[in-house]
């Protein structure tokens, strides 16, 4: 190990003359972590200081702290750390980044509140695997695009995520968590859900009642629909499907919804809808301005939706390209469906 920490030692030295560098990938495993952490430092210092790097990833396990010299820094642009610890005794002043990703990473409230108010031209947040936080206020004008996969859970606060979102047009939340909240979130476009709630070390009593966890589960994603019901599209994943099991009445409002299509049948030329979930207590489905494109998704729910008694449909303006023409009305009601009870009502 000390021999390749020699040597990149050697390396960097020759490009000391290099005023700029455009990208910096520094990945340290290492099983003694006080060992080799001025080493680190030094890479950093170099890649921040000297280099002016305008693309920054750092992945350094065994509990490395990242430097707080490097928590003022003006030229990078992108920056994207992860398994290290950030703890910024400083005000930070990343004003030139404009896109910042942690992943396997533990966060405090009080260290994204320092982040973020030092990087107003932040555009892009991304968090992977993170967990310690439990309320992420995002009030950067000019950030658009937030990113969540996979919230850990946390025994030390009780693994609900509020976000506060005022600017920000485009969300993605992906993977299990345990509960999110969105709170001031209006200017939202585009919005894209495939993850699963995960209730299970919720309650100190591991054996809490499924009725009652799944209760909260619902009542959990009613609310998050509710914050979205203005955007103007919304992908639905398998995982959220999952979740929404429990529905007992759908509307869909436009063509702008979509259930994400996780397998393509190129051979075919056709789009199919490859989902796992059953909808046993959906009764009522009712879809607004419906469009031809639709159809894959008509015909998920009809097949899987067993105790469904009405369906509603209205098409689109005969003037659209897309609105529901004889071939496909007759498609449509050819679907097979798995409640006997259903009926399908077309409005055109």
């Amino acid at each position: 190990m000390q021999d390749l920490v020699n040597s990149t030692h050697r390396e960097l030295h020759y490009f000391r003359s290099f005023k700029k560098i455009r990208k910096f990938k520094l990945i340290m495993y290492y099983a003694r972590p006080k060992e080799f952490v001025k080493d680190v430092n030094l890479w950093i210092y170099f890649a921040t200081k000297l280099a002016n790097v305008k693309d920054f990833e750092l992945e350094c396990e065994s509990g490395y702290e990242f430097p707080q010299f490097a928590y003022k820094n003006t030229s990078l642009r992108n920056l994207d750390l992860r398994s290290c610890t950030i703890n910024p005794l400083v005000n930070v002043n990343w004003s030139g980044i404009v896109s910042l990703s942690f992943s396997d990473m533990y966060l405090t409230d009080g260290v994204m509140k320092k982040i973020l108010f030092g990087c107003p031209n932040l555009e892009c947040l991304k968090f992977y695997s993170c967990y310690g936080f439990h309320r992420l206020g995002i009030s950067n004008v000019k950030s658009r695009k937030l990113v969540i996969e996979r919230l850990c859970y946390d025994r030390e606060c009780d693994g609900w995520l509020e976000i506060i979102a005022p600017y920000i047009q485009d969300l993605k939340i992906l993977g299990s968590c345990e509960g999110i909240c969105l709170r001031n979130v209006d200017l939202l476009v585009t919005v894209v859900l495939n993850f699963k709630f995960d209730f299970s070390f919720d309650s100190e009593d591991e054996e809490e009642d499924p009725l009652q966890r799944k209760r909260k589960e619902s009542t959990c994603l009613k609310e998050l629909f509710h914050s979205i019901a203005h955007v103007e599209k919304l992908e639905l994943g398998p995982l959220c499907i999952q979740s929404s099991s429990d529905l007992e009445t759908l509307v869909i409002d436009g063509p702008s919804y979509y259930v994400t299509q996780t397998r393509m049948n190129r051979s075919r030329g056709l789009r199919h809808i490859i989902l796992v979930a059953h909808f046993h207590h959906l009764k009522t489905i009712k879809i607004l301005d419906f469009s031809g494109s639709m159809l894959p998704f008509v015909k998920y729910l009809l097949k899987h939706a067993s105790v469904l008694e009405k369906f509603v449909i209205v098409s689109r303006s005969k003037r659209s390209d897309e609105s529901l023409d004889v071939k496909m009305v007759r498609e449509l009601l050819r679907f097979p469906r798995s409640s006997p009870q259903a009926s399908v009502n077309l409005f055109l």
